[in-house]
């Protein structure tokens, strides 16, 4: 059996489009190349990819089950040559970053600016996004590095974690919140709207959960939202949310009150796929990444609620 780079290229094309000429014209080829080359690997794999009916195109359970390793060879297959090409000294290259919204628009602006002006030939690219995305996007090759929150019940054990920093979670409102020694339990939360992230991101798993603890559920406003849209629908004065302390900077419009003691707040982790290797410029990134933690412990103060581990 002897299966090419190209036919996996072609046939993930076509998985992920359904459609053989449009996936032709993806990848550059006709329509008929293509079709051939298809022919060609389910021959050599003993068994049909897809099943084909006039005008449809759908996966067969071999499809199903090659389409990942395929991914996955292909993304590690793309790391192999960004490898070679950074060998030249980081002329040229590229690194993908990932990180939850609170960092986008706190450390790692900062971050990559101080990259980009040491390696202004390598292309950043940054994924804005819930950890649980970025987990997934990280183990199938789509990431070099992601910034993630660490689950209470580990990491993903094909990633390689190092914490750097723990942020607490305060309460955003426009109004002033009923407090004790001006510290809000998460009881009170009960009689208050929340404005609610979308299903699958960090912060509203944190929330249901502390809110299940304390012996009840909350009721939402508005939900759905991303970091920016729920800042946004809490000045709007449509309810209150449970957010990280670090992006309330540049926030005039809100208050910022904190949880009574034990709080909450979570970890945030620099992760990498255990088994990939990484190039040399998100090697480079991540030791940018270090030095720069390094240097703002150094500076201090650090924005409230902030601890930095590493």
């Amino acid at each position: 059996m002897k299966v090419q780079l190209q036919q996996l290229r072609y046939f993930v094309a076509a998985a992920e489009l359904r459609h053989f000429t449009q996936a032709a014209d993806m990848v550059g080829i006709s329509q008929p190349s293509l079709s051939k080359q298809i022919h060609t690997l389910e021959s050599d794999l003993g068994a049909p990819l897809f099943e084909r009916t006039r005008g449809n195109v759908t996966l067969t359970a071999a499809g199903e089950a090659l389409l990942p390793l395929a991914i996955r060879i292909l993304a590690d297959v793309d790391t192999a040559r960004r490898e070679i090409q950074d060998l030249i000294g980081l002329r040229r290259g590229r690194v993908r970053l990932g990180a939850p919204p609170s960092l986008c628009v706190s450390l790692v602006p900062r971050l990559l600016r101080q990259f980009h002006d040491a390696h202004p030939g390598v292309d950043l690219h940054i994924e804005e996004g819930g950890s649980q995305d970025l987990v997934r996007n990280l183990c199938q090759g789509e990431l070099d590095l992601a910034l993630i929150v660490v689950p209470e019940d580990g990491t993903d054990p094909g990633l390689e974690t190092q914490p750097v920093l723990r942020e607490s979670l305060v309460v955003a409102s426009v109004d002033p919140l009923p407090t004790v020694d001006g510290k809000l339990r998460i009881t009170d939360l009960r009689d208050q709207p929340l404005v609610m992230f979308r299903a699958g991101y960090d912060l509203r798993d944190a929330t249901m959960e502390a809110c299940r603890q304390a012996g009840f559920t909350p009721s939402f406003t508005v939900e759905g939202g991303e970091m920016d849209a729920v800042l946004s629908l809490v000045e709007a004065g449509l309810g209150v949310a449970l957010v990280p302390g670090i992006v309330m900077a540049g926030r005039p419009s809100l208050r910022v009150t904190h949880l009574a003691p034990p709080g909450l707040a979570r970890t945030i982790a620099l992760a990498r796929r255990r088994e990939a290797l990484l190039s040399h410029a998100a090697q480079a990134l991540r030791d940018t990444l270090l030095a720069d933690i390094e240097e703002i412990k150094r500076q201090g103060p650090l924005p409230p609620g902030v601890e930095l581990l590493c």
